[in-house]
């Protein structure tokens, strides 16, 4: 009667990646960054159910600091996981949890203005329908909104964009651009930026009449490559298990292996996952990923934001784990960092905490992330392994 359910807490990462060094934000490497590390150094965390399964313990492991307040001694497995993708990003993360590390380099834009050389910005334009693109340079979403928003509404010019990750942008706004305008660009320009081995296209849709009042939308969609080899997904749909995937799962897979997505705000998630744990069958792996912590706080540098995220999600969690039946495998990890505290507005790059409840108790040690996916599949009792080995 086995299920598996994985929740990749955006960007919770535990600090200690041992190359860091050789990844930047700004001029600035990300040597010493630590998201969860640094959230408890600055506001304190009481997060009791993920420090009973391991919280706590792993960010020791990881970095060898005090946590206090985060002194349980762990009733379930736990561990820490090392990436070897070379990034810091959703794909990266993602594919590697899923059993496949990135088998090539990602294509990056320089940081320069312009940062789109001339053939995607003309594709753009004939993808949008106008003369010109607004920004055309390294951004962050909420701030780019802020300089261009009022001139997209004047001009009608998408907004489009990159950061540090492999990805463009691009922003308009939900009635004056038009919702599914936006997402058509985004899906007529990405098989451009694919084989560029741009990892990302992302519609950020956006609302307000004027500066003040610009907000983002729950309507993102991200148009991903899709991975060149099978994955955790594919394998559970080929030994007959369902794949749910929940938050943008299907869009990081581009919805190879996914049966079911439902997207939304994270409490608009959590709300769907009470709803699987109840309706999922034997044999089901439902695939979680909850963005907020990334995108609201990380981003953001929002350190007592982001520690309150994570003491509500702790909440909803001590609800749900009594939910869970007997046979039930369920994983609580992140993707990468996004240390709140550190300079710059870009990802970290950080080994993450691995939760495990319904496999017992001890401890891990260090793993990486390909393990993930061979635990799940030994747990649903499925013969592929991928690049990783089981720690059950």
């Amino acid at each position: 009667m086995a299920r598996a359910f994985l929740i990749v807490l955006d960007s919770a990462g535990c600090g200690g990646a041992p190359d860091a060094a050789d990844f930047f934000n700004g001029d600035l490497p990300d040597t010493g960054a630590n998201t969860l590390g640094h959230i408890i150094d600055r506001v304190g965390l009481n997060v009791p159910h993920m420090d009973a399964l391991g919280l706590g313990a792993a960010i020791r492991l990881s970095t060898d600091i005090a946590t206090p307040g985060l002194a349980a001694e762990p009733n379930a497995r736990w561990g820490v996981a090392r990436e070897i993708s070379i990034g810091k990003d959703t794909p990266s993360g993602h594919w590697e949890l899923a059993g496949l590390p990135v088998p090539f380099e990602w294509t990056y834009f320089p940081e320069t203005v312009p940062a789109f050389p001339d053939k995607i910005t003309a594709a753009l334009c004939k993808a949008a329908g106008t003369d010109g693109i607004l920004c055309n340079a390294h951004s962050n979403g909420i701030k780019v909104i802020d300089e261009f928003g009022e001139e997209h509404l004047k001009t009608g010019w998408p907004i489009c964009y990159t950061s540090a990750d492999s990805v463009l942008q691009i922003a308009a706004h939900e009635e004056v651009f038009g919702r599914e305008r936006l997402m058509q660009m985004c899906a007529d320009v990405a098989p451009l930026l694919h084989e560029m081995r741009v990892g990302r296209v992302i519609a950020r849709p956006f609302i307000g009449t004027e500066r003040a009042d610009f907000e983002r939308t729950q309507y993102r969609k991200d148009y991903a490559i899709k991975p060149p080899e099978p994955v955790l997904t594919n394998w559970v749909q080929a030994a007959g298990g369902k794949v749910h995937g929940v938050g943008k799962i299907g869009d990081i897979f581009s919805m190879s292996g996914i049966d079911t997505s439902v997207k939304g705000a994270d409490v608009d998630l959590m709300s769907a996952l009470n709803d699987l744990v109840e309706s999922a069958d034997a044999g089901d792996f439902v695939f979680a990923n909850l963005v907020e912590f990334d995108t609201n706080y990380g981003h953001r540098r929002d350190v007592a934001g982001y520690g309150a995220a994570l003491e509500r999600f702790d909440v909803w969690l001590g609800q749900f784990l009594p939910r869970l039946r007997k046979g039930d495998l369920l994983i609580l990890t992140a993707d990468h960092g996004n240390d709140p505290s550190w300079v710059g507005t870009d990802h970290t790059r950080e080994q993450v905490p691995v939760l495990v409840h319904g496999a017992g108790s001890g401890e891990i040690g260090i793993c990486g992330f390909s393990d993930v996916a061979a635990s799940i599949a030994e747990h649903l009792g499925i013969a592929e392994r991928g690049a990783g080995r089981s720690f059950l």
